[in-house]
């Protein structure tokens, strides 16, 4: 039955997008269906937004629906086989008006024009960065909450004979990020992904600790994910100089060679060093920013977080994640930044609360807070607070204020971690961890949250709306058609225009 439903949400969006032949490419992320489209003029964005199961869309370098966690994994195969089955049948029914030509024409023209008015290098820059690091948050989040597991069971002393299976569980995939973060890294910027992967294996090798560079023996592991992101991207220039200058007869034997050669001799005496040099200023750097600023920098962190996210540069913030991940066990940065959408939480409940007559926006709020206590943010942010324009900015206030209470008790010496990186909310308590007891752990997120929550529900009822918007918003949806019509949009007309970038919170 569930298949049955999975594949009617696909037949619904199809058609809305264009059809089958307007699909160039289908991929998805944690919750969003990310669509490459010849033609975007032919998607009808108001009947696709108005679907039951579609949260909001985004348009960025593809055109993204959200439709949420666990359902977009679920969908997308049955969407691909659609468009499959949609362009095996297109010939014999000649339904499309042009031809395939004329499309990729206008397609690649709409592209170009999109990305010389909104792509900027270092953006383009840190989707790439995003591109390599997003793939391996589900084996973060999976192996994090093993090891908090793993840590209960410990503390209760249950299970002795199971605990060192759970580490090793746990502790396998972090052991051999370096590795994975190279073969993404080649990938993405168009080198061959094994290549990568060879070269950031040096750096995880016990062998290394063997080697002495700047007067220092190497131990396995320095430089992490930044060495690894480093020596695969140098390791794809190599790739690309002897793909260019070396004959085809021998390019199988010399090519590869040669770059894993060059790139390992690099990587061993030099990146390995500098990169670990980074890699240990960022640890410190976090560490003192919330033992001397705690609370200041998580009420800055915590209240622009989702600025961030709608200029797309908190894709930076992954390696970062990552690095500490990596190094502590733990990041400390993601609890405090977690705090944004409990202040989306707090707001909804709050508009909720004001405005009792519009049953459109009431009833987007009841079907989008259960995901928003569990993290899922986007649709209270493309559904009610960004198109609402004051409140995204009262959210903002509570996200602040839960961020500068779980910064101020780092200050004290209570530090909150996670141990993966993509769940929030609720959603992160069994990835939680920290320099004290998990209960003391878990009490300060804990609080932090119902902070956000009581902040960003307060600021947004009294400060939320002027008079005008609340005449507006609060007109009886029953008194007639336009009111309906102006109620229904309200919500979900502006939902492209302002954001323009992807948003993950």
């Amino acid at each position: 039955m569930a298949e049955n439903k999975n594949r009617d949400v696909a037949s619904a969006i199809l058609p809305l997008v264009g059809g089958a032949a307007n699909v160039t490419s289908v991929a998805h992320c944690m919750t969003r269906l990310r669509l490459g489209l010849a033609d975007r003029s032919l998607v009808r964005d108001e009947e696709l937004r108005a679907l039951p199961d579609v949260m909001g869309v985004v348009e960025d370098d593809t055109y993204q629906i959200v439709l949420g966690p666990g359902k977009v994994a679920r969908v997308t195969p049955e969407f691909e086989e659609l468009v499959e089955e949609g362009r095996a049948a297109a010939p014999a029914a000649g339904a499309h008006p042009v031809t395939a030509d004329e499309l990729a024409a206008q397609g690649a023209e709409l592209k170009a024009a999109r990305k010389e008015k909104n792509a900027t290098p270092f953006k383009l820059f840190l989707r790439r960065i995003a591109n390599i690091f997003v793939p391996l948050i589900p084996a973060l989040i999976g192996c994090g909450i093993i090891a908090g597991l793993n840590g209960l069971l410990i503390n209760l002393e249950w299970l002795p004979g199971i605990t060192p299976a759970l580490a090793a569980i746990a502790s396998g995939f972090m052991a051999l990020i370096a590795v994975f973060v190279g073969y993404n890294t080649a990938k993405e910027f168009g080198g061959t992904p094994i290549l990568g992967g060879a070269v950031a294996a040096i750096i995880v090798f016990p062998g290394v600790a063997n080697i002495e560079a700047f007067g220092q023996k190497l131990s396995p592991g320095q430089g992490g994910v930044l060495g690894a992101l480093g020596a695969a991207v140098l390791a794809v220039y190599v790739e690309k100089w002897c793909r260019k200058w070396v004959p085809e007869a021998v390019d199988v034997l010399v090519t590869p060679t040669v770059t894993v050669l060059v790139s390992g001799l690099v990587t061993i005496f030099g990146l390995m060093y500098v990169a670990g040099e980074v890699s240990t200023g960022i640890g410190t750097a976090a560490n003192w920013l919330l033992d001397n600023t705690g609370a200041f920098a998580g009420l800055v962190l915590g209240g622009l977080f989702l600025p961030l996210v709608m200029l797309g540069l908190h894709q930076a913030l992954i390696p970062i994640h990552t690095t500490l991940i990596e190094q502590q066990g733990y990041t400390v940065l993601l609890p405090i930044l977690a705090m944004a959408g409990a202040g989306q939480v707090g707001c909804a409940i709050a508009v909720f609360k004001r405005l009792k007559r519009n049953k459109s926006i009431r009833t987007t709020i009841k079907s989008a807070l259960p995901a928003g206590f569990l993290g899922v943010g986007e649709p209270l942010i493309y559904g009610v607070s960004l198109p609402l324009g004051r409140p995204f900015v009262t959210a903002c206030v509570g996200g602040a204020a839960g961020g500068a209470f779980v910064g101020l008790f780092s200050m004290l010496g209570d530090k909150v971690g996670s141990t993966a990186i993509g769940p929030s909310g609720w959603a992160l308590f069994p990835l939680l961890d920290g320099n004290k007891g998990l209960g003391t752990t878990a009490a300060i997120y804990g609080g932090g949250l119902l902070v956000g929550y009581v902040v960003g529900f307060l600021a947004t009822y009294f400060f939320g709306f002027s008079k005008q918007m609340l005449i507006d918003l609060n007109a009886d949806v029953d008194a007639g058609e336009s009111a309906a019509a102006r109620a229904e949009e309200g919500p979900s007309a502006p939902h492209t225009d302002p954001t323009k970038e992807p948003a993950q919170v």
